[in-house]
């Protein structure tokens, strides 16, 4: 199925949202499209359990804002947050089941998108109708084709979106950037890529349930297909499902293969994708992403591997997870604690002098400031939504790449793997009624 990313058409829920742009446009924006400095941002939030009001809390708790609105299908998560939020910041949000009515509100100027993987095409879709900023967590969407239309709505509608890839915002990972394109390591060889994380495996298997008391299942499926409660899809573990997720390589691959790709300003896919693993090991856990993987992205000068074997926690140079970029003079490897540097030598002598391991701090509250700046500016963010969709092409190409057993070559003008029809029959989700994917 051919993909394009030049035309844009709304779902078929739009009547709600079907205001003109200049009726719903924030209270705050001015007439030039930038707001005033001193101006109160007014947030709303769209996914409360986890990430997502991680995200809240660290726009909350910077000066000028304020949360107005939490969207969430389980009762009893939506009230916990209702609650944490009033106490944070000493007035109670409006709670709301259903996201589409959240952004009727049009004091909110931005929404946080922080659902499962298969909802975020549709709600940051709406939200740029709505004329809301956003910020979306990563990765951008569950599907190379959804990424697609996201960036047309948000190029069209003149939104600001950041997308949750925070590294972009951390000081360390752009010192380390910035050395090696300075050329301290040398010529870059390959950059080796890899996360081992236990929960990859997802929950022990568990028959079928009713749904839980106070959670709108129907709700939470969304454009999923239709299915029974299950508690091993639901909080957390939904990610090793293909109908919500892509498993470690788009959860925690799109955080890492996305710093393979700053180190050289890469802003193109890869000439070619190829991908071996499966599902291994862990027959008595639930899920259907592969637990095993490794991915090969040829490059026009260099290459880049992605690996992982869930269950486990253990990598290369004694690391669960991170980057190591190898070049003639030195490989620098890299993680969220800091980077080291292991040089190479000749005539027994290193061809660069030692260096103190640099350290390096979480970055998600510099994220979210780069983000509220940016609404006030109108500047595009440290992660744009061009930055989400590329990585996240890479990294569902080598989820396509292992289910089809093909080496791929994506074609940006077409927007698709060329005759490979299998392939391209992954392009595109599926969406359940009354939920509509946006026509092409």
């Amino acid at each position: 199925m051919k993909t394009s990313r030049r035309r844009f058409i709304s779902h078929s829920s739009k009547a709600i949202l079907a205001s003109s742009l200049a009726g719903v446009l924030p209270n705050t924006l001015l007439a030039s499209g930038k707001m005033a400095a001193s101006d109160k941002i007014v947030v709303g939030l769209i996914g409360a359990r986890n990430m997502g009001f991680g995200d809240l809390e660290n726009a909350i708790k910077q000066p000028g804002v304020e949360c107005a609105a939490i969207c969430d299908v389980d009762d009893a998560i939506l009230s916990q947050r209702i609650a944490d939020v009033a106490k944070k910041q000493g007035k109670a949000p409006v709670g709301y089941k259903d996201y589409r009515k959240l952004l009727e509100n049009k004091d909110i100027d931005a929404v946080i998108i922080g659902t499962p993987d298969h909802w975020h095409c549709l709600q940051t879709i709406h939200a740029c109708e709505a004329g809301k900023d956003i910020y979306v967590e990563k990765p951008l969407a569950n599907s190379i084709g959804e990424c697609d239309l996201m960036v047309n709505a948000v190029r069209k509608n003149r939104r600001v979106v950041q997308v949750g890839q925070q590294q972009r915002s951390g000081d360390h990972w752009k010192q380390a950037m910035d050395f090696i394109k300075a050329g301290n390591i040398g010529d870059l060889r390959k950059v080796l890529v890899w996360g081992n994380f236990g929960y990859g495996i997802g929950q022990t298997k568990a028959p079928d349930e009713p749904v839980p008391a106070g959670v709108d299942f129907d709700m939470w499926l969304g454009p999923a297909p239709q299915r029974s409660f299950n508690k091993t899809r639901f909080h957390g573990s939904w990610r090793m499902f293909w109908d919500y997720g892509g498993g470690l390589i788009t959860d925690w691959g799109v955080h890492l293969l996305d710093m393979a790709l700053w180190a050289k300003d890469i802003t193109t896919p890869p000439l070619a994708v190829s991908a071996s693993g499966g599902n291994f090991s862990f027959a008595d856990h639930a899920h259907e992403t592969f637990d095993t993987m490794s991915v090969h992205y040829q490059m026009k000068d260099f290459m880049i591997s992605w690996e992982h074997v869930a269950g486990t926690e253990n990598g290369p140079y004694n690391r669960s997870y991170g980057l190591a970029f190898i070049g003639n003079n030195a490989t620098l490897v890299i993680d969220r604690d800091g980077w080291d540097l292991f040089p190479e030598m000749q005539d027994g002598k290193p061809k660069l002098a030692a260096m103190p391991h640099q350290p390096g701090h979480d970055n998600h509250e510099e994220h979210m400031k780069n983000f509220l700046d940016c609404i006030k500016s109108r500047k595009d963010p440290n992660c744009t939504i061009e930055n989400g969709r590329l990585v996240a092409l890479y990294a569902h190409s080598g989820n396509i790449a292992l289910k089809t057993g093909s080496r791929l070559v994506w074609n940006e003008q077409s927007g698709n793997f060329g005759n490979n029809n299998a392939a391209n029959g992954l392009i595109l989700p599926t969406y359940r009624r009354p939920w509509a994917l946006p026509k092409l």
